[in-house]
């Protein structure tokens, strides 16, 4: 019987990392983790890029979702909870662990990708049909999205708490977006205590509106994003002159901006610089339209969770500012406001919604201005391979928006310093917080290739060991 048992206890299944999802890609989020014979998945996000091949991988997971015993979540852009319904309409039914912010926004956001999917498959099925060719469906509606939001359970940061049998839970706030959190999973397995962290999206210090990443203490492995490794990003204090400058420029060739901007996050930022610039006096005198109904939403719960707040914008309402707001911006709900704002002459400015240009109200934007060589696309945010964001990054001269091909005449102008991601010196500095002797291995993940490698050449050179960029499936075992 003791044999049995010495036995059973020395072949019991190792802990073991599998990278479902951005790994040498920024899309996509799906880390699996499976201990003590259960399976925890940290992140379940939509894959952003070629239509058949998004289609492809967001539609079968390469793990059966009735298997998955717990999600936790580090926050709500899409790329990283896009799939939740999903996986749910497949038929998850455990829990998924998140923050109390991060719970709000994806009820709204979630529902908004549904309402995307369908208007999107509706339009393309239009053209289908006249082509005769087989109609589409979309991964998941907006009633799938409600549905599968029944599932969260809100947990504040610093509070730890159990996923599984021998999994305890802690979320550390990563100043990404409201209610983003790096992960610090403690594991009992096989009487040994393993610690996991995971970064999640990891923002920026300094930036407005939320509070810096904070340290989540030290850790055995952990798995960190990469997006931009090995570049350097301007400093946040350059975003409002840079972005007045280009402003100007637009202005006097009577042009009008047009901006790509996540709902979450980025139009908030944009926001808050504009806001800053009216009392400064440094903001020319355009209208500023807010198209999205997504960022009119998001933007309330910002307003309601101020506890993630930084200093700086607690002296703003302290003084009774609202910082998302001026009397030269308009939130804009009604597709038939939204519509009208084409028919405006001269010059203004809107932001509206996808930030990859993959979706939206944004495509029709750029639909009726990117010919126009008065214009500027002013691209605030990460671009992924294979997006239309992409290649208008690349100045593209000619570009494809729902099936028809469209000449860029319009500038193009890149201001990464609005990027909520770490650049590769901030990504440098916040892994080098870990003791070296005791994070025994490194995995780059949520990356380009490029991106991930020049980290790990930077993380190496630090003095860190076993550092690794996972390619998509790749397992490790523990």
């Amino acid at each position: 019987m003791a044999f049995s048992l010495f036995f059973y206890l020395t072949t019991y299944p190792k802990m073991k990392l599998t990278f479902h999802g951005a790994a040498h890609d920024v899309t996509g989020s799906r880390h699996l983790l499976t201990v003590n014979g259960k399976n925890i998945l940290l992140d379940c996000g939509l894959y952003q890029g070629k239509r058949a091949d998004a289609i492809a991988r967001n539609t079968k997971f390469p793990f059966d979702p009735k298997s998955i015993n717990a999600i936790v979540l580090s926050h709500a852009h899409i790329d990283h909870s896009g799939n939740l319904p999903g996986i749910v309409k497949q038929g998850y039914a455990g829990p998924i662990y998140c923050t109390e912010a991060t719970a709000d926004l994806c009820g709204i956001m979630l529902a908004d990708s549904g309402h995307i999917q369908e208007k999107d498959i509706e339009f393309l099925n239009k053209k289908n049909a006249r082509k005769h060719l087989p109609l589409l469906e979309p991964l998941y509606t907006a009633k799938d999205a409600e549905h599968a939001v029944q599932f969260m359970k809100k947990i504040p940061y610093h509070k730890p708490f159990d996923v599984i049998p021998g999994v305890t839970v802690e979320f550390f706030d990563a100043g990404h977006i409201l209610g983003s959190a790096c992960i610090k999973l403690t594991i009992k397995e096989n009487g040994k205590t393993t610690i996991v962290g995971f970064t999640g999206d990891l923002g920026r210090p300094n930036m407005p509106i939320l509070r810096d990443p904070e340290p989540m203490g030290d850790v055995d492995i952990l798995l960190s994003e990469s997006t931009y490794g090995g570049k350097t990003t301007p400093p946040p204090g350059d975003m409002e002159r840079e972005l007045g400058n280009d402003l100007a420029k637009t202005i006097a060739r009577g042009g009008k901006i047009i901006v790509p901007a996540f709902s979450v996050g980025r139009t908030q930022d944009l926001v808050y610089a504009l806001h800053n610039m009216q009392d400064a006096g440094t903001l020319p005198k355009i209208p500023v339209y807010v198209d999205s109904p997504l960022a009119v939403n998001a933007t309330d719960i910002y307003k309601r969770h101020q506890e993630c707040f930084d200093e700086d914008t607690w002296k703003h309402i302290n003084a009774h500012h609202d910082p998302f707001g001026f009397n030269k911006l308009t939130y804009v709900r009604t597709v038939e406001e939204s519509k009208a704002i084409n028919d405006l002459k001269g010059s203004l400015m809107i932001i509206s919604a996808s930030g990859m240009c993959e979706g939206g109200r944004i495509l029709h934007h750029l639909a009726n201005n990117i010919g126009d060589e008065r214009n500027t696309i002013l691209i605030v945010g990460y671009q992924a391979e294979s997006t239309l964001g992409r290649r208008l990054v690349e100045e593209a001269p000619e570009v494809k928006i729902y099936g028809d091909i469209y000449k860029r005449k319009a500038e193009v102008i890149v201001h990464n310093g609005f990027s909520a991601h770490a650049d590769g010196n901030e990504l440098r500095k916040y892994i080098g917080q870990f003791d070296k002797k005791r994070l025994k291995r490194i995995f780059l993940v949520h990356g380009e290739v490029d991106r991930s490698m020049a980290l790990k050449a930077d993380l190496t050179t630090d003095g860190f060991s076993q550092v690794d960029a996972p390619a998509p499936g790749d397992s490790v075992e523990f």
